[in-house]
């Protein structure tokens, strides 16, 4: 069970739940409780169903915020225990269904997808129960309240890193295991568990979309980022970029231009457009920008968990220039398939080496699609396949879940299949 919408799969956390439930679906029986705020959508339902049948979507007719909306719900929340990023996901007709659905004889394990979940979840758990965390949140917001511009954003980013430092916390210690997407977050949540109760799932990417062709020709010296454009690390991002980098790239690659590629562009972003920089906004392929691309950039600050755009870009076969926090967690090393960088000069000279020197651009191409190609979605979900398995036998033998157990990602029964299938 996730908060929002799962389709379409347009952002990191989607598109790691959309592509491990794809996959699970294919050999087990797997029910998807997905519910989202406002009214009742059929063509969203009407699609979900169609992709995964066991589907249960579930409007809770609560006021969509955004934008400025958020700024009137937010005093609503103030007092609460659960920061604001988790309380307002809280909705009793999801709280009710869940508490029905979570029945022994149903399913082998449930799946808590998100921190931002948790508050539906009932006090005394039934059936093994896993929190997916795909960021560690008390880091992001701790990041956040550090690094943003606004002196408003930087207050309340220092106010919700202390909700969440407790509130997650306690969270860590509620579920009977926990499932991490990096050994990095899995040390920062074992010094509030135990290791043993936090097992790491890895990110990984659709080899069948994001295919490298040595072949393909770029369009010039074209610099990308691609992301979820109203996500506030991604807008520091590129802020950051268009400030302090992309200048002294110009100086030395004057032809040079920066693409942000990503749904929801707030006005901090559509701002940035110049002669040099350009905004798409919503796109229907990033493929499509990725393959023009000469070089990816992912000049983060702050944020959490593992950036699928990366692994991305490099199943493309794209020579990539990062900070150390926008890849932290994934299987990547700085001069051999990725270039990291957290200072503005070190990272803009990385850029124009990589625009400038076409065999050295080669050499990280395929580098990066090498390293890539280890973590289809078909392999990261094997480990899911394999502790689902584990798990379920010791609940059978023992009758009640071992903490120490490892648990699998989604609640699901294999699928008994004929061999002609």
């Amino acid at each position: 069970m996730k908060p929002g919408r799962l389709l379409p799969p347009d952002s990191g956390g989607k598109l790691r739940t959309y592509n491990i439930l794809r996959q699970l679906s294919t050999r087990h029986e797997v029910t998807y409780l997905s519910y989202y705020r406002g009214k009742k959508d059929q063509d969203y339902e009407r699609e979900i169903l169609r992709i995964f049948p066991k589907a249960i979507p579930i409007a809770t007719y609560q006021s969509e915020f955004g934008g400025l909306g958020r700024y009137f719900d937010y005093p609503i929340n103030l007092f609460r225990s659960a920061p604001y990023a988790v309380s307002k996901f809280a909705a009793r007709p999801v709280r009710t269904s869940l508490k029905k659905l979570l029945n022994p004889k149903e399913f082998d394990v449930a799946i808590c997808d998100f921190l931002a979940s948790t508050p539906n979840f009932p006090t005394h758990l039934p059936i093994p129960t896993v929190l997916f965390q795909h960021n560690v949140e008390t880091i992001l917001w701790q990041r956040r309240a550090a690094l943003a511009e606004r002196l408003i954003t930087r207050t309340v980013s220092a106010f919700e890193a202390r909700k969440m430092t407790r509130y997650e916390g306690s969270q860590l210690r509620r579920f009977h295991h926990v499932i991490a997407v990096s050994e990095q977050d899995r040390a920062a949540m074992a010094q509030v568990i135990d290791s043993s109760r936090i097992s790491v799932a890895p990110t990984g990417v659709d080899l069948a979309e994001y295919n490298y062709d040595p072949n393909s020709r770029q369009l010039g010296p074209l610099v990308a980022f691609t992301g979820s454009m109203d996500w506030e690390p991604n807008i520091d991002g590129v802020e950051y970029f268009c400030r302090e980098i992309w200048p002294l790239v110009l100086a030395q690659v004057p032809d040079a231009r920066f693409r942000i590629v990503g749904r929801n562009p707030s006005h901090r972003v559509t701002s940035l457009r110049s002669g040099s920089v350009e905004v798409t906004g919503s796109v229907s392929s990033i493929r499509d920008h990725l393959r023009e691309a000469t070089v990816i950039v992912v000049p983060l600050r702050m944020g959490g968990g593992t950036r699928i755009k990366i692994y991305e870009g490099m199943a493309m076969g794209k020579a990539t220039v990062s900070t150390s926090v926008g890849a932290e967690g994934l299987d990547v090393v700085h001069q051999r398939d990725i270039l990291l960088a957290d200072e503005p000069a070190a990272f803009a000279h990385h850029v124009v080496e990589l625009l400038s020197q076409e065999t050295l651009r080669s050499d990280y191409e395929a580098a990066a699609a090498a390293t890539a190609k280890k973590y289809d979605w078909s392999v990261v979900v094997r480990r899911f396949e394999e502790i689902r398995e584990t798990v379920a036998q010791n609940h059978t033998s023992t009758g009640e879940c071992d903490k120490s157990s490892r648990l699998p990602i989604l609640a699901s029964r294999p699928v008994e299949r004929s061999s002609g299938n």
